[in-house]
Order: C-alpha cells, then structure tokens, then sequence
C-alpha cells in the first residue's frame, strides 16, 4: 500500500529584527501598557521584517528552496506546489503560481489552501492524500508563509503579534504508514471577530472603505478562549482514536505559536508536560500561516525529536478554522535535516 511522509523541511527567516522595545515606544501614548500586558501571554520576545520590497511568495519561494536543497531535489522534479497563507501576493491570482514561477518549477501544478493559521496542517492532510493516491505523484511542496503585518495597520496594537516567514515540507511517496489522520473543526460565527472588511465580493474597495480602515486586518472582538482551549484537546484526542495511539505516546506537539499561556492552558488539559510542546513565538513572533512549519523544522534542528517520533500538529485561524494532524518522523527527514 502506498504512503506519504515528510521527506524535508526548510524555513525562512527574514532579516530586519524588530524586538518588543520598538513596539512599547510606538505606543507608549495610545496603548502605554499593552505591550506589557500581551509579552507574557504570548510568549513574544521578537520578531523579523522581510526586506522592502518582499512579497508573501518570496518568503515561500525562499523556505521551498531551502527545502529542496537538504531533500537534494530539482524544483524541475516538483509535481505540485501548495501554499497556505491568508497574506496572499494578490486577491488573485493564487500564490502558489507565484511560487511556481519564481521557485523555477516549471513541471508543478499549484493551489492555494486559505484556512488562515490552520492552512498547514490542512494542506499536508490534502498533499498527504494525494500522493497516497496518485501514482504519478512523487514530490509536493507545502509551503505555509506569512506576511500579515502588511495587511494591517501599523498604529493598532495588535500588530505586535505579526512577524514574517515561512516554512516548507517536502512530501514524497512511502512504503510504511508516517502521516496519518487528520480532525478539522470551524464556526463560521466566528467571521467577523477578526478580519479584512473590505477587498473581496462582500465590500469591494473603495475610498470610503480605506478611509474608514475597513482594508485593513483588525480584530473586532476576541475569540472565546473555549475554541482554543476546548478545540485543541477534542482535535487531538480524535488523531489518537483514529490513529490508535495514546496522547501519552506523542512526543512533540506543535500548536498555533499565537499565546504561550493558550498552550500551558492545553497541555496542563492534556494531563502532557510542557516540555512536549515545542516553542518558537519567543525568537520568530507570530507567524501565522507559516508558524506550524517553521516551529517543526525547528524542534528537528533543536533534536527535540527523533526518528519514531510522534509529532502532532494543531493550527487554528480566524474564520474561524482548525486543523489537526499526526505523523510518525522518518529517518529520511531526519538525514535531510542533517539531524542524523
């Protein structure tokens, strides 16, 4: 029976450093202590600006690279190319085709997979299907990238949470089982508590529209803390029914790197300890889209985890979607990684 796996991963983190201090002295008059206040709950120390001029797809285009660098694969050998963000380059066309272009693979077909923060994981259980089911299949690049903070206002607070980046894996056909079930969850009730009001077919832009901030991303009401905290733990604890491993038995998990105190919150509701849940918003800020990818290839390189590692992902974006998946580490991602 034919599988998928991860075969690689790569990120990309831009360079122009901006650290908390920049953010308190951006609002020391209109929000004195929201800086104060947000740090701890999310765990955000930093984050990182791509240069001028940088679009979401060079991000993407810079973490696939590196990608099929350690997998030792020609962007002209890539079957497909799957980009998850809601930073997109264009309303349209999709991202992914910008990525193709770019990344020089000119043999791929491309899509874009729009669950905000939950893209990630969405777009592996698809990839993962597809090369499970289409022979012909033999390398999918799901790259997750994000560029939020150009979409915002840059005098509303919560731009403190957006950084830039990406990451990327490498899917390849397998003979033995690695990624295994996915668990999705969403209320659409949830649409307008943090969004872009204007821009598509419900309110095209106009100049009342930008005048009135509504082309921006703003949230207009916080999420309860159920949908987190309740969400995630239901998610997981279907990958395990599905799967038919204990929660006991994972060895990593990797959630949405938004609020540090969220994941406390899940993993103390786990009855898991706290150093099973890798970490990344302290150096890299929130990176949304991208932040599942980057926070893997991370903990690969941290040797967090090991060939046989249980690793379940969990991503949640406004909308509001979730997204859950589980997968066995191989020792070809691990040799790619140069972590063996």
């Amino acid at each position: 029976m034919r599988h998928a796996a991860i075969v690689a991963t790569g990120v990309h983190v831009p360079s122009v450093e901006v650290p908390n201090e920049v953010f308190r002295r951006r609002f020391e008059t209109i929000a004195p202590d929201f800086v104060d206040r947000i740090e701890p709950a999310s765990g955000i120390l930093t984050r990182w600006y791509a240069p001028d001029g940088w679009a979401t797809s060079d991000l993407a285009t810079a973490a696939a690279r590196e990608c099929l660098a350690r997998a030792k694969v020609d962007p002209m050998d890539v079957d497909l190319v799957i980009v998850g963000t809601d930073s997109p380059d264009y309303l349209t066309p999709a991202t992914s085709v910008v990525v193709q272009h770019k990344l020089g693979a000119k043999n791929a077909g491309t899509f874009d997979v729009g669950c905000a923060c939950a893209s990630f994981p969405t777009a592996l259980g698809i990839a993962s299907g597809l090369v499970a089911t289409q022979p012909w299949m033999k390398n999918v690049l799901v790259i997750g990238a994000y560029m939020m903070r150009k979409l915002a206002d840059p005098n509303d607070p919560m731009i403190f949470l957006y950084g830039d980046g990406a990451g990327a894996a490498l899917i390849q056909p397998s003979d033995v089982p690695s990624i295994g079930a996915a668990s999705y969850l969403a209320d659409g009730a949830l649409t307008k508590d943090w969004f872009i009001e204007a821009g598509g077919t419900a309110e095209p832009i106009t100049h009342a529209a930008i005048e009135a901030g509504r082309h921006v991303v703003k949230m207009h009401q916080k999420y309860p803390p159920s949908v987190n905290e309740e969400g995630w733990p239901k998610m997981i604890g279907e990958l395990a029914q599905r799967d038919g491993f204990a929660v006991s038995d994972v060895d990593c998990f990797i959630f949405t790197q938004v609020r540090k105190r969220t994941i406390e919150k899940v993993m103390a509701r786990l009855e898991q300890p706290m150093e099973k849940a890798h970490l990344v918003m302290d150096k890299w800020g929130y990176t949304g889209s991208a932040c599942i990818p980057m926070a893997l290839h991370d903990a690969i390189e941290a040797g967090a985890v090991k060939s046989g590692s249980r690793v379940v992902l969990v991503g949640s974006g406004v909308g509001f979607d979730q997204a859950a998946i589980s997968f066995v580490l191989t020792d070809a991602l691990l040799t790619s990684n140069g972590a063996v």
